[in-house]
């Protein structure tokens, strides 16, 4: 899908986020407001193909306005996660590694909302791919309501620590409002043009 607006190939986007709503009443709100985003600019929504949590807000949102919804999800979760059937794609793959995999394929940039280990272990995944120089697809870590400050944290002790190098600096972009999302998307893919065209040839084939 493309925003007619849009001069950047941003066929679909992955979005992490949890299978719960969190307590914050802003993470929900914020799964929502992406969704319709999404939906508005044209963009389909890669996700893992659940009904619970800001997992289903987001879907649900872009489905309500119009958008395109690609569900992946392992077999042994369609019960626990309650699958979403009313999904245009739904993929049930045999185990999380074909899950991530085909997540990954399907998209070109990578959004983590609030979530839990899953959501963290995903979205760290991404960032170490582009330390290891395997992509260039732009991630972005929607701070909403501070919710990922201890990780940033984290992160900032790592690179004190030179754990975290000078030439391996983590290729993300933090966004602590939903609307400054897609715009950060859109600036990495700009920094990056013959990458960005290169991904989306390659997403096209799948």
């Amino acid at each position: 899908m493309k925003d007619s607006k849009n001069t950047l190939n941003i066929r679909n986007i992955c979005v992490y986020c949890g299978s719960g709503a969190g307590r914050n009443p802003a993470f929900m709100e914020a799964a929502r407001q992406l969704g319709r985003i999404l939906a508005a600019s044209r963009i389909g929504l890669v996700y893992g193909g659940g009904d619970l949590g800001l997992m289903g807000a987001v879907a649900h949102a872009v489905l309500e306005n119009g958008g395109y919804v690609t569900g992946i999800i392992p077999g042994f979760l369609r019960q626990r996660e309650h699958m979403l059937i009313e999904a245009q794609e739904l993929i049930v793959v045999d185990d999380m590694h074909q899950r991530k995999h085909l997540m990954f394929e399907k998209s070109d940039g990578f959004v983590a909302l609030p979530g839990g280990l899953g959501t963290l272990e995903e979205f760290v995944e991404q960032l170490t791919w582009t330390q290891l120089g395997q992509h260039r697809k732009p991630i972005v870590l929607a701070n909403i309501a501070g919710f990922w400050n201890p990780l940033l944290e984290l992160f900032d002790k790592m690179s004190g620590e030179t754990f975290i190098r000078s030439g391996l600096e983590l290729k993300m972009t933090v966004a602590d409002r939903v609307e400054d999302i897609l715009p950060a998307i859109e600036s990495r893919l700009e920094a990056y043009p013959e990458e960005a065209e290169a991904e989306a040839e390659i997403a096209a084939k799948f």
